[in-house]
């Protein structure tokens, strides 16, 4: 079940936030619409596009997406065999669509990827490629990377190949309908097995050291004239979902590994600083992580319907920090591993809403099938890890803004109420404080300079919702702790 913050009504808290969330779009430089050059380019390659020779819409595909997507990227289906399973994994040919060093390809280059703000999303590509001919629609014919993966009784994959062909989703799943199907008995076999290899694939990343974060969806939701925001618990179905796009980047990543050309997402082990920090916020949300628990196990084993360890899953995004891409061309880079997930791996799963994905894919199948990787894509690589990290970048300053002012519109009317507190660092004259309810981490004014760990009582001074700051003092009881 979703865990609600307070809503911020229809009021002049509420005017000032709506202001203050459309002001992000322009203070972030987002595009407001596709030049029309890009609009034409894509419409033609819609209405032009030549799917595939091979055929493959003899596979029942499906494709498992939150209620309303239409921007469907990836298509599923399961089967057992006598040596283990079969799964394919079909994603959109978006390079298909795509003209190297055309209108699409260069307005896509700016943007990087697509960009989720609080009052509606910054597509990557023109409606007709994102929500139209380049997504797996239920009922259609669609050109499709299809991944056909054999897997061993414990769902570690044997072989892979990939290859372009046309599909056709059968249906279109919520992860709603799936969870409750699988639940209650009612699912078709291959989505029975989504369960099975799915949870096979989470026991393997734990024998790898593996931590995957499928963090709960901390999304502003607008309704009744107002803002809240929503931690959405994820269904176990998403976690098994999310595995086999996780088997495809780390078969992506050897394959390119292999093959010296291509580009990996990769990611440093979390730093002492962010290993302490985490580990006081678990303790100020009253779940401490055990000092001789690897941190994958401990977020493994947290009750993910208990809303304090959501707010937990949600600061352990701190520990996964320091990402990045390298390309590579020729070489391999001295340390391909991203941590989080315990291997290589590369992101290639997403070609409608990220970029670097059309780049993995083609290098993939030319690797794949023995035939050169085209040269556009080999000659572009370099270009790709600055180009993911300022759009990464943008989509996260983005994201914390939006939620900073909608904390701030939440917290307005509680100037001068005190509130239950741990100290999680010390800089200077200021603690960086987390509250135990509402689940927030903010700044305090704390020239006594409270030690990290510290359980403290802080007040509420000012709010400022334009720019979305909270200002905190430490109350006159300084360390002893009292609840709001």
């Amino acid at each position: 079940m979703p865990s609600r913050r307070p809503h911020v009504a229809a009021s002049a808290a509420q005017s000032e936030l709506a202001r203050a969330l459309a002001s992000l779009r322009t203070a972030f430089e987002l595009p407001t619409g596709f030049p029309p050059s890009v609009l034409a380019e894509a419409e033609d390659a819609a209405a032009s596009v030549v799917l595939p020779d091979l055929d493959r819409t003899d596979i029942d595909f499906v494709t498992i997406d939150p209620m309303g997507a239409t921007d469907l990227d990836q298509a599923l289906h399961l089967e057992a065999t006598g040596s283990g399973y079969l799964v394919h994994y079909a994603i959109a040919d978006v390079p298909a669509f795509v003209v190297p060093g055309g209108a699409v390809d260069g307005e896509a280059r700016q943007r990087g990827q697509t960009i989720y703000a609080a009052d509606g999303r910054i597509p990557l590509h023109p409606p007709s490629i994102s929500d139209g001919a380049g997504s797996l629609l239920p009922g259609v014919e669609r050109g499709a990377f299809v991944w056909e993966f054999h897997l061993d009784p414990e769902a570690a994959v044997r072989s892979v190949r990939v290859r372009r062909a046309r599909v056709r989703s059968r249906r279109q799943y919520d992860y709603d309908e799936v969870q409750a199907a699988i639940d209650d008995g009612t699912a078709d076999a291959s989505l029975a097995l989504l369960k099975v290899v799915g949870l096979a694939r989470i026991e393997l990343e734990r024998r790898r050291g593996g931590a995957s974060l499928n963090t709960p969806d901390e999304e502003i939701v607008r309704n009744d004239g107002g803002y809240s925001i929503e931690r959405r618990l994820p269904l176990p179905v998403e976690d098994w979902n999310a595995q086999l796009s996780l088997m495809t980047g780390m078969a992506a990543a050897e394959m390119m590994l292999n093959g010296r050309v291509g580009i990996l997402r990769t990611m440093p082990p979390p730093g002492e600083d962010a290993v302490s920090t985490f580990r006081r916020q678990t303790e100020a949300l009253g779940q401490p992580w055990p000092e001789d628990q690897e941190y994958g196990e401990y977020l493994r084993g947290l009750d993910r319907s208990d809303p304090a360890a959501l707010a937990i899953m949600q600061a352990a995004t701190g520990l996964f920090r320091g990402a990045g891409y390298v390309a590579m061309n020729g070489f391999t880079p001295a340390d391909p591993v991203q941590s989080a997930v315990g291997a290589p791996y590369a992101h290639t799963t997403a070609p409608l809403r990220r970029l670097v994905d059309r780049w993995s894919l083609v290098i993939c199948e030319a690797l794949s099938n023995g035939t050169d990787v085209p040269r556009w894509a080999r000659e572009s690589l370099g270009e790709l890890p600055t180009i993911m990290g300022a759009s990464s970048r943008i989509a996260a300053q983005l994201d914390s803004a939006s939620v900073d002012r909608v904390e701030a519109a939440l917290l307005s009317d509680k100037i001068g109420r005190r509130f239950a507190a741990t100290v999680l660092a010390q800089r200077g004259d200021t603690a960086v404080i987390q509250l135990v309810q509402p689940a927030v981490t903010a700044e305090c004014a704390a020239p006594e300079r409270p030690k990290p760990g510290s359980h403290v009582t802080v007040t509420l001074d000012s709010v400022d919702i334009a720019t979305g700051a909270a200002r905190f003092v430490l109350a006159e009881e300084g360390l002893v702790a009292r609840t709001a």
